[in-house]
């Protein structure tokens, strides 16, 4: 059996989306994948991650605000930016086999009430969609069709 895949999430400040990503994966993929999340410019935690990922039941606990220095010199095996600001500055972060950059909205700064379960869902279907096809048994080769 293959050992659990590294991903590393990462965003502008740790304090909402890439918190939100981290948790997810680990509620939906735990035995595929080993999730971790950290910040350019970390700062807390948004309690209204915490307070979303409650409502819906997915376990938060250890979640916290980490700097990306804390990952210095891990390998990951896919690096997932979810903002503009951390694909652009992606030189400083750890390495990944696969990097993937998703512009995810920022819940932080919406006027609307349902901002953060709003989030939640789009990263849920993203993971959900990045879980099967990252656990496929062709993913390591060309993509094929079967033939009859």
């Amino acid at each position: 059996m293959n050992s659990k895949k590294r991903v590393l999430f990462i965003c502008a400040h740790n304090s909402a989306r890439s918190p939100m990503a981290e948790a997810l994966l680990r509620y939906i993929a735990p035995e595929q994948f080993d999730a971790f999340s950290a910040g350019i410019q970390p700062t807390p935690v948004d309690s209204r991650v915490l307070a979303v990922l409650s409502q819906l039941d997915i376990p938060s606990e250890g979640l916290h605000s980490k700097p990306l220095e804390a990952f210095a010199g891990q390998q990951f095996d896919y690096v997932i930016t979810l903002c503009d600001k951390s694909a652009q500055e992606y030189q400083m972060m750890p390495r990944g086999e696969e990097v993937i950059a998703w512009n995810v909205e920022d819940p932080q700064a919406s006027s609307k009430p349902d901002a953060f379960r709003h989030v939640l869902s789009e990263m849920n279907e993203r993971l959900k969609i990045f879980v099967l096809l990252k656990t496929r048994p062709d993913h390591q080769g060309a993509n094929h069709l079967p033939l009859a």
